[in-house]
């Protein structure tokens, strides 16, 4: 059985259109442990659960439709992701401009730096989320893992 995951594609000038993709039927994820973070100087310099990241898994959570999305917004060095969005910041060089705690907090809740931001949260304290579906509550987006092998990959691109 297949379920559809519908998507929001914000296009600059022409509104929001609502657009789905196909994804295998998948069982739901299990109960990660949640680790809390501190923000300093705009930073968390701290690695979450005192976890090491994984780069290449990193690129493929950032290029994953189902993850990280981060193409969706943002352009990376990912040659065979043709597609890319133009919303938020290219990502090309980011590890060059700021440090691996700047990124960690922009990867765990962008609404630290700007809270209009569209950008999700994605390992914000499960109970400041609202609106979650009944299967999901009490999860993050991503896992403290998944949340370090993207930010090795992102602080990676020099």
């Amino acid at each position: 059985m297949q379920r559809t995951r519908w998507f929001w594609l914000i296009c600059l000038g022409t509104g929001i259109i609502p657009f789905h993709t196909a994804l295998a039927e998948e069982p739901a994820p299990s109960l990660a442990p949640y680790y809390e973070w501190q923000v300093t100087n705009y930073a968390i310099d701290e690695p979450l659960g005192g976890l090491t990241g994984d780069a290449e898994r990193g690129k493929a959570i950032a290029g994953n439709q189902s993850r990280g999305n981060c193409l969706a917004c943002h352009l990376l060095p990912i040659p065979e992701e043709e597609f890319f969005g133009n919303l938020g910041p290219p990502l090309i060089g980011i590890g060059a401009r700021q440090s691996v705690g700047m990124i960690r907090l922009h990867v765990v809740d962008q609404s630290r730096f700007n809270p209009e931001t569209v950008m999700p949260g994605y390992y914000r304290p499960p109970q400041q989320l609202h609106r979650v579906a009944k299967g999901l509550k009490g999860r993050t987006w991503l896992t403290a893992q998944e949340i370090e092998d993207v930010v090795a990959y992102l602080a990676s691109l020099k």
